[in-house]
Formats: structure tokens, sequence, C-alpha cells
């Protein structure tokens, strides 16, 4: 599982990095397209923490190692999402 957890963890990392960097480049070319920033990396956000919990759901044959995970990757997004927006707002 530790593996798992660092793989998250630099997932996460890297998610984050990304949201930072889009929005200080979109902050200095066009401002008025935050918003739509916004909801174009939240929807690519949420959706690549869906794939990869189901991934690792489809393919782990404990289902208390599938409840683990998933709980540990939706308190790491919502961490991730806490960090990145105290950063940026």
């Amino acid at each position: 599982m530790a593996i798992e957890i660092f793989s998250l963890a630099l997932l996460m990392t890297l998610l984050g990095a990304a949201y930072v960097k889009g929005y200080d480049i979109v902050k200095a070319k066009s401002p008025e397209h935050l918003p739509h920033f916004y909801l174009i990396m939240t929807t690519i956000r949420v959706l690549i923490i869906l794939t990869t919990v189901g991934i690792y759901v489809l393919f782990t044959h404990s289902r208390e190692d599938a409840i683990r995970f998933a709980l540990t990757c939706i308190i790491m997004y919502a961490l991730m999402m806490a960090v990145t927006l105290s950063l940026r707002h």
C-alpha cells in the first residue's frame, strides 16, 4: 500500500502544480478567462482522480484496500484543493 500512497501523493502534487502554474499563466495573459480555466482544471482533476480510483478498484483483490485507497484519495484531493486555493486566492 505504500507505493500506492506515494504514487497518489505524486499525482496530487503534479495536479496542484499544474493548477498553480496554469493559474499564473492565464492571469498574466488573459485574466478574464480565469473562471473558464478553473472549471476546465476542476473537470480534468476530477476525471483523473476518478479514473485513478476506478483503475485501482478494478485491479485490487481486497475490498478493504480499495475503500482505504478511495478514502485516502478523497482526503488528499481535499487537501490539495485547500492548498492550491489558498496559494492563489
